[in-house]
């Protein structure tokens, strides 16, 4: 009962990030983040936001980032580049990606995280039907 309150009122006041209900947050002080070339979260600034290997979250707040657009479909699939693929590995892979970033997990998130969710389950979408087709994913490897 009082944890409900206690949220709310953190968020009203400002000490609460937004989009961030249920989770704690972790301070990042200023002197801290400053002086780094590395990625920052849209959310709460803190370091490593955007998409670093296979993290689709800030580890801070726990927001989702937005898609890398170099990131190829190959490495998004955790796949060999290469014409042969696994196609049992793949679709578990893509169901994998979707359990995590579909946007129906996002409905009580923020409009950015929506629109972020909506963007990596396309690229996601359109990464397995690329990859699942032999012919596709020979002009994908050829392009």
């Amino acid at each position: 009962m009082w944890c409900g309150r206690t949220r709310a009122l953190l968020r009203v006041s400002g000490l609460w990030p937004t989009g961030v209900l249920g989770r704690r947050p972790l301070n990042c002080s200023a002197a801290s983040l400053a002086g780094s070339n590395s990625p920052r979260c849209w959310n709460c600034g803190g370091l490593g936001g955007p998409l670093r290997g296979d993290r689709f979250f800030c580890p801070q707040c726990r927001a989702l980032q937005p898609p890398d657009p170099t990131r190829d479909y190959f490495s998004l699939m955790d796949c060999n580049r290469s014409f042969r693929v696994d196609t049992a590995k793949l679709q578990h892979r893509y169901q994998q990606l979707q359990r995590l970033i579909h946007p129906d997990f996002f409905s009580q998130r923020s409009q950015t995280e929506k629109d972020f969710s909506e963007k990596h389950s396309t690229l996601v979408n359109d990464a397995y039907k690329t990859l699942l087709a032999p012919l596709s994913r020979g002009l994908y490897l050829v392009s």
